[in-house]
């Protein structure tokens, strides 16, 4: 497929605003949802820092909407709320895109919830079924991203992030989700 094929897909880029752990007990969830690089719509949740409604939260704002694939800023949002990947491909049956900037480091995110969270063992699940962590250059002389993806094989994910850069390394959908949070956190 062209980068005109993509760019005419409905996306999905989710990204969370900015909170300060131990003060903010509520963050931003934005979600945007792209169409020929414009925005269509967005929706605004709050969930709740270190919490466990990110995933609810995000299936309620996609409910509504009509889409063709889900980029995720990670799993983790607003500190340790964890949206499972899994659950959003299998309730919506649309591909989900995790995008990190920099490579996963599950040992270290391991060790803390086991240190922070009772419940650490659930959360733990929805990193151990999320597949292989891919390293994909998307500009070239830039930092490559890493992705990880449900629904959908590695090679249409790279295609559908690469047609997807703009302005950064990062997704399009993702850049746009991060700079409304950021906004108005």
């Amino acid at each position: 497929m062209t980068r005109n094929v993509f760019l005419k897909m409905s996306v999905i880029g989710v990204e969370d605003g900015s909170f300060q752990k131990g003060v903010t007990k509520t963050a931003i969830l934005a979600v945007v949802l792209l169409k020929e690089a414009k925005i269509e719509k967005v929706k605004i949740k709050r969930i709740a820092v270190d919490g466990s409604d990110a995933t609810e939260k995000l299936v309620e704002a996609l409910k509504e909407l009509s889409f063709s694939a889900v980029f995720l800023a990670g799993i983790s949002f607003a500190g340790f709320n964890v949206i499972d990947p899994v659950v959003i491909h299998e309730t919506f049956k649309k591909p989900v895109i995790v995008v990190s900037r920099t490579r996963p480091n599950n040992i270290t995110v391991r060790r803390a919830l086991q240190r922070h969270f009772d419940d650490w063992k659930q959360r733990w699940e929805v990193f151990k079924k999320i597949g292989r962590v891919y390293r994909i250059l998307v500009v070239a002389k830039e930092l490559p991203i890493y992705v990880e993806t449900v629904g959908i094989n590695i090679k249409q994910a790279q295609n559908i992030v690469r047609s997807l850069v703009f302005c950064s390394r990062v997704p399009e959908p993702i850049r746009v989700a991060r700079l409304i949070a950021r906004g108005l956190s």
